[in-house]
């Protein structure tokens, strides 16, 4: 990519990003600016990954072609309001700030920038991640290209109308605590039948991660995988009868639901104060 890309924030995310973009070879490490208030994450980024830092983003917003804001949502109106009006027509503005609304982050930018809004997860860190993007008002294809190649660098990717966001917030947004439960869960079980605690938690880690493994590059719909575990009488059988009887599906579809709702509820309210 032929693209200077300043990330607003040195967070996990930008972290993982810068990562992945570096190691990828998308972007060199000389192509990406960093800004944060801590000197000392900046240090590290700087040290880690030989990009270039500042704490300045009047000077990131001057210098950069792809302004990725990675700061909290809490704070993503005060720092729209500090160099917002900088923002140039050629540079495109690419936001990882969770139930922000893409019309919310216009607002507090020039007429007709080109924003796409993303939703990725925390596995994006070990390079697992999963995300949405969506177009903003003015974005183009090639703007929803660049953002993919983005976070393609650090999982997978999938573009989606911006009205489907909360649902992949309450997917795989918040998906890797419903999994690291289930995780921890399993690892109990295997505790209770006479397993060692770390025995146990990374055969059932190890088991969760080679099931979703499968699963992708199998393309085999999970109910057939199921069922080749699943023999007649036997032990599989048993303990899925014990899932079923527990509402264990119901569970996380209502979770995933719930999840939704709170990510509509909490854009609205986001949006409601970034429009004053």
């Amino acid at each position: 990519m032929k693209k200077t890309l300043g990330f607003v924030g040195g967070g996990n995310m930008a972290a993982a990003l810068i990562k992945g973009l570096v190691a990828s070879k998308v972007v060199p490490p000389e192509g990406v600016i960093v800004s944060d208030v801590k000197p000392e994450r900046l240090a590290f980024l700087k040290e880690s990954h030989g990009v270039r830092t500042t704490t300045d983003n009047h000077e990131l917003v001057r210098d950069a072609d792809v302004i990725v804001l990675a700061v909290k949502p809490q704070v993503i109106d005060k720092v729209l309001d500090a160099f917002g009006k900088d923002v140039r027509k050629d540079q495109l503005v690419v936001s990882v700030a969770a139930g922000v609304p893409v019309s919310a982050i216009e607002a507090r930018l020039p007429e007709g920038t080109r924003v796409v809004r993303t939703m990725p997860n925390t596995p994006a860190t070990v390079d697992a991640g999963a995300t949405a993007i969506s177009a903003g008002t003015h974005a183009t294809d090639a703007d929803l290209e660049v953002a993919r190649s983005l976070f393609a660098a650090v999982g997978r990717v999938v573009t989606l109308d911006e009205s489907l966001l909360d649902a992949v917030t309450g997917l795989s947004g918040s998906g890797p605590a419903y999994v690291m439960l289930m995780i921890e869960a399993l690892a109990d079980g295997g505790v209770k039948v006479g397993l060692h605690r770390d025995t146990a938690l990374l055969l059932a880690a190890q088991t969760v991660y080679g099931s979703a493994k499968l699963l992708l590059e199998t393309g085999e719909h999970p109910g057939r995988l199921k069922d080749m575990v699943t023999s007649p009488g036997g032990t599989a059988i048993a303990g899925l009868h014990t899932l079923e009887s527990g509402g264990l599906r119901r569970t996380l579809i209502d979770a995933v639901e719930a999840a939704t709702l709170r990510s509509v509820a909490l854009g609205e309210q986001m949006a409601a104060k970034m429009k004053k």
